[in-house]
This record gives structure tokens, sequence and C-alpha cells, in this order.
């Protein structure tokens, strides 16, 4: 008897603990919002591609974590940041999500990181560039994962005053992003021995840039730079070829120009131009398996944002597996805590300020000649390790950062 009730004891104990570590998934389920732009300037670089890459990465990891199913949903915040916050907002008080992924546009993302921090859950954001994020705006529950303001305006600012491209004139997306694009890389010129000539700021998903550059031919400064994205930046582009800007001598620069948008313009017309980059398929033997499934389902190369989320979920549910718990703050701690080593980032690390520091690239577009296929756009002029690419840690102005 005796022997029978230590028995008894002992099953109700392991029932009791098993149901404990059960319960530390939230409503057992693993929940992840995908929110993104599905329809407008970012839909290339982000959209579909975004999601697909997310759910690439749940059912490569099996589709639970800890024994518990792992959800994907998705939504459009239309570039509109009252959208953005009102999706996150009954995302996370209605539909039990766990951790919001990618949000391109910086005035979105940056209300959506407050948010996050106020229901204490968590965002990995791959598609919004604001160098805010992990600065003055920073919070222990956001990471910054793919690249931002001031890794795009570092690499490629520098690299082109080094040449003797040292006057510089800016055509800006007038919101978040925009602004701190053009901030980082006149901070980089400037700094680097450079002089701004001039700017100019035109409305976010503008489909007329002629005022714009014929400001910034009139300037005659060596360098144009687009501090925009998407739509904005190959529209600019084209109507630059037009104006014949590169013909006059100027150069033009894309801070952030994705392999969608040069594959959209095409090789003819962007050859030469040089390109700041987080991932570009055809790197190594797993750059290249990753980008082929990709390439599969969604019908273009993956961009940096999108590999990028590939590389973040799998991060993300390695840390639930690993503590057994969804708890945000105790997530975040694993994912610090631990390197992100995968065909995205080789010793990549999380700080503290939210900053995933990892290697970036510099590319330039390869001329026709030099292609051998539709994809085969960039050759590689350098690799800038992630300590020299991204912004000091005491620099950023992050509150969360000891600078005693």
């Amino acid at each position: 008897m005796k022997s029978l009730a230590a028995t008894l004891v002992a099953g109700l104990a392991y029932a009791a603990s098993g149901g404990a570590a059960s319960a530390q998934i939230s409503d057992d389920v693993v929940k992840i919002g995908v929110l993104t732009d599905m329809s407008s300037l970012y839909a290339d670089a982000t959209g579909k591609g975004s999601l697909v890459a997310v759910q690439m990465a749940v059912a490569d990891y099996g589709s639970k974590v800890k024994g518990k199913p792992v959800e994907v949903i998705a939504a459009d915040h239309q570039n509109k940041p009252d959208v953005g916050v009102g999706i996150a907002r009954n995302w996370y008080d209605n539909e039990k999500v766990d951790a919001i992924f990618d949000v391109p546009t910086s005035s979105v993302a940056l209300p959506i990181s407050a948010l996050t921090r106020e229901k204490n859950k968590i965002h990995i954001n791959s598609g919004g560039g604001s160098s805010d994020i992990t600065g003055p705006a920073c919070s222990p529950n956001t990471v910054h994962w793919t690249y931002d303001t001031y890794s795009l305006s570092n690499v490629a600012g520098k690299a082109m005053v080094k040449r003797g491209e040292d006057t510089w004139f800016f055509v800006t997306a007038d919101y978040a992003f925009g602004m701190a694009l053009q901030r980082d890389a006149a901070n980089v010129v400037k700094e680097s021995g450079g002089k701004v000539l001039g700017e100019v700021r035109h409305p976010l998903n503008s489909s007329d840039f002629s005022s714009f550059l014929l400001q910034a031919q009139a300037s005659k400064a060596k360098v144009v730079a687009l501090a925009n994205a998407g739509g904005d930046t190959t529209n600019a582009l084209k109507q630059a070829a037009e104006f014949g800007i590169t013909k006059g001598g100027q150069k033009m620069i894309a801070l952030l120009q994705e392999i969608t948008d040069t594959h959209s313009l095409g090789i003819k017309e962007t050859q030469g131009l040089i390109v700041t980059d987080a991932f570009y398929w055809d790197r190594d033997d797993e750059t290249r398996a990753f980008s082929k499934r990709f390439i599969e389902k969604v019908g273009h190369m993956p961009t940096m944002i999108q590999a990028g989320l590939y590389s973040a979920t799998m991060h993300y549910l390695k840390a639930i597996e690993a503590i057994g718990t969804d708890e945000a703050p105790k997530v975040m701690a694993q994912m610090r805590a631990t390197p992100i080593n995968d065909f995205f980032a080789k010793g990549g690390k999380i700080r503290i300020d939210g900053r995933m520091v990892h290697d970036m690239y510099l590319f330039e577009v390869k001329k026709p000649e030099e292609s051998k296929g539709e994809w085969d756009l960039y050759k590689l002029l350098a690799t800038v390790p992630g300590d020299e690419a991204f912004r000091p840690l005491d620099k950023g102005g992050c509150p969360l950062v000891k600078t005693n």
C-alpha cells in the first residue's frame, strides 16, 4: 500500500508539473502576426514575400514548439500609422498574438514598437528602417533584425566619399524613414570630409519626381542620393534616366534599393549603381538553397527583408523551445543570449538596444554583358563587419544602454 501511495503521489506530482509546463505556452498556441504592406509601394520588398518567409520558417521548424501549434496571421497596414496600430492593438488584445513581425514603413514601425512594450509582447522588425527604433525609441521588447538607416548610409557613404564623390544632394521621402536616412547619410558624408549641397523632400508614394530631380541637377552635386525606398526609388531612378542626370556626370545612389527594385528597373538602366544590402541570394550555397525554395513560392528572389524574416522566425521559435515559455521578457533574454548562425547571418548578435548586428554588403550592379541570368545582378565590392556597419551601442541615445 505504501508503495502504491507513493506511486500515486509521484504520478500526481508529475501531472501537476506537466500541466504547469504546458501552461507556459500562453493560450496553448504560439501566434505570430505578420504586419506588412500588401498593396502599395513596399509590397514587392515585403508583402506576400514577408508572409511566405515566416510561413516557410514555421513549416521548417515543424509547425509546433514545445508540442504546441504555431499559427501565422497577416494584415496590410496600408502604410498608415493609425491603421497599423489599430490592427496591432486588436491582435494583442483579442487575437492573442504573441509577436508581430516585419512592419515596413518607419512611421508605422515606431508606434507598433511602443504598443508592443505597453502590452509586454514581442516585435521583431525587418521592414522598417529608421535607426531611431534602436535609438531614442528603443524598447526591451523590440528587435531590429535586418538593416537600418545608419548601416545603409555608413556602408555606402564612406565608400563613395573615399572615391572622391564628396558633394551630395538629397531627394528625400517626407516621413520618418526618409528623414532618418538623410540624417544618417549626411552625417557620414560630413564626417568623411564631404559636403551636403542641398535637399528636397517629396511626398510618400510619389509618381512625379521632375521638380525634385531638376533641383538636384541644378545643384551640380557629384552625388544625387535617394533617401527613399520601394516604388519611390524606382520611379525616381526611371525619371532620373529620362533627365539624363548620370549622362551629365552626376552619380545616382539609392540608399535603400532592394533586389526586386533592381530587377524591375532592369540591369541596363541600373548598371554601375552602388547598393548596400544585408543579403544576396547568390552569396553562397546556403543562400542559394533558401532562395531557390523561396522563388518557387513567390516568383522572385528574396529581398533582405524577407530573408531576414525567415532567420528571425527561426531564432524566435528556438528561443521558446529552449526555455519552454513564450513569455516575452524571457524569450527576449534568450534571443539576446544566443548568437545567430544561419544562411542570413554568421555570428549575429542582438544588443541590449535591440539591434541585431551582422555583416552588411556593398554591391555594384553588373553590366549587362557580365550577367549570366535574370537574377544575376550584383557583384560584391566589400563585406563590412557588423560592428563597423552598425552604429556603436553608446552613440544611439537608447535609454536602455548604460553609458557611465
